[in-house]
């Protein structure tokens, strides 16, 4: 049988945020304990990245956001911050910023990303609402082509919501440790079950190879 594990990742997430030092940082490394545990040796398959937009460069995370980080069951380990570059988003298959004014400052350096560019809670909301469990899968012939359309969909159901305020995870800098756990409860609301549905285009595809091998073992 193939082995189905990859030699370099099939899909690279981005999440973007002021200085990524707090909240993109949070979510990089609790996005990849959730991938771990959730696709096992598969989660190889996600690159999953963060930057900033005024980055305090090779900055360890914030120790109020690590803290808050152990307490959702992951680690900050040798994290450092990264300056965004418009590159990054080009070369993402789906970008998530935490608030309007980063996915402005994303789409300004990188204008053609428009239909792979959402913010965070943008995106969990798409999903909730407009993207049903048990709607037709994505369609693709594997784990990337069915994130893409994920994403093509997400892209396609926006018209159908508004955009808000409330589509912003404010900033806990300058703030006591309670604004730094307000900030993780909010990303691990909105990026868990994003990276769910990441998830299940890849469990899918597993389930359909297992299937017409078992297929054509029968004949």
């Amino acid at each position: 049988m193939t082995s189905r594990r990859p030699t370099s990742p099939d899909v690279t997430v981005l999440l973007v945020c002021t200085g990524n030092i707090c909240r993109s940082a949070l979510a990089e490394r609790l996005g990849r304990a959730y991938l771990t545990e959730v696709m096992k040796e598969r989660a190889a398959a996600v690159r999953l990245e963060s930057a900033g937009t005024r980055a305090v460069v090779d900055a360890e995370m914030h120790p109020d956001s690590a803290l808050v980080l152990q307490g959702l069951g992951a680690e900050a380990g040798d994290f450092r911050a990264r300056q965004f570059a418009g590159q990054m988003a080009a070369e993402a298959d789906l970008v998530l910023t935490m608030t309007r004014a980063h996915r402005q400052d994303v789409l300004e350096q990188a204008p053609r990303m428009l239909a792979r560019t959402f913010t965070l809670i943008e995106a969990a909301d798409l999903i909730a609402a407009h993207l049903d469990d048990a709607a037709e899968p994505p369609a693709g012939a594997d784990f990337a082509a069915r994130v893409r359309s994920l994403v093509q969909a997400m892209a396609a159901a926006r018209s159908r919501r508004s955009s808000s305020e409330a589509d912003d995870i404010r900033d806990p800098m300058g703030r006591p440790v309670e604004a730094h756990e307000e900030v993780g409860a909010a990303v691990a609301a909105a990026l868990l079950p994003v990276l769910r549905r990441i998830a299940d285009c890849d469990a899918r595809v597993g389930k359909e190879a297992s299937t017409e091998a078992g297929s054509a073992a029968a004949k």
